[in-house]
């Protein structure tokens, strides 16, 4: 499925729509270039979740993840793995642990084999002023759109 999103209002919108169909061992892998929204989307995500609007989401493009808890007491993680050179270092990361919860990866292509195959995969691009996102994965997730 295809989706154009003419602003970060509209990338924030669709990550908080994700947000409310998300569960415990649910996987979204933010791939794109950079610049492409991914940290939007999974900010935006991750506020809904939590529901806190004001959460400060920093990216972990230095600690590599961050964890969330929601108030259900769900774990969140949110990976950025763009210094990784491959899935060696995931172990540490929590990587394992993390499945039990709600799992964000920006980057992951650095997953190589570890990708879960039942991951909801959306690729962003720019486009103008705005994104495309392509999505593919369960059809349950397109219901967001």
């Amino acid at each position: 499925m295809r989706l154009c999103l003419p602003d970060d209002t509209a990338t924030q919108d669709l990550g908080r729509r994700l947000a409310g169909m998300a569960k415990p061992g649910d996987v979204l892998l933010l791939e794109g270039p950079l610049g492409a929204g991914k940290s939007t989307l999974a900010r935006a995500f991750i506020r809904a979740l939590v529901r806190d609007e004001r959460l400060t989401v920093p990216s972990p493009t230095f600690t590599l993840v961050q964890s969330y808890t929601t108030p259900d007491g769900t774990e969140i993680w949110h990976y950025d793995l763009w210094r990784l050179d491959g899935p060696a270092g995931l172990e540490e990361l929590g990587w394992d642990e993390a499945q039990a919860g709600i799992v964000l990866v920006e980057w992951p292509d650095r997953l190589g084999p570890l990708a879960p195959r039942h991951a909801l995969r959306l690729i962003l691009s720019h486009d103008g002023a705005g994104r495309m996102i392509d999505m593919s994965g369960d059809e349950r997730w397109f219901d967001a759109s």
